[in-house]
């Protein structure tokens, strides 16, 4: 198998993630309007639909390789933002027995390096680019 195959497959794997969880961002924000306004962050239900924006525009630009390097940036510093804003720490759920909450604080820390784990993706993405079959490549910017 080629290289180049090997790196299609490997943007469609990385892209689908995001489209799959932008669009339920844009159709109904509450849930992650929550997690954004426990963090602290401000104007949680405007960075909902921003997130929801962000995930499905950038996710694109990497499944079909345009602007690849970039995407694969911002999409390397978006999993390491959310990882560690959101997924680090422990989980101390109110009237939870403490086995449940240290489960639940073991899922959120395998989320955090999941996360760290696809920005390394990214960011061999946005070192290597696209490979041959992608727009950057048949625009000559791969």
């Amino acid at each position: 198998m080629s290289n180049n195959i090997v790196i299609l497959i490997g943007r469609i794997l990385l892209s689908a993630m995001f489209i799959m969880s932008g669009f339920p961002k844009l159709l109904a924000p509450a849930e992650t309007a929550g997690m954004i306004a426990s963090a602290g962050l401000p104007a949680p239900t405007a960075l909902a639909y921003l997130a929801g924006i962000f995930e499905v525009v950038a996710g694109l630009a990497v499944l079909v390789g345009f602007q690849t390097r970039i995407a694969a940036w911002l999409l390397a510093l978006f999993c390491i933002f959310t990882g560690l804003v959101f997924h680090s720490g422990a989980i101390n759920m109110p009237n939870f027995p403490p086995e449940a909450n240290a489960l639940l604080t073991m899922f959120n820390t395998i989320s955090m390096f999941k996360n760290l784990t696809i920005a390394g993706g990214f960011l061999v993405l946005a070192g290597f680019g696209p490979g041959s079959l992608s727009i950057d490549a048949r625009r000559g910017r791969a």
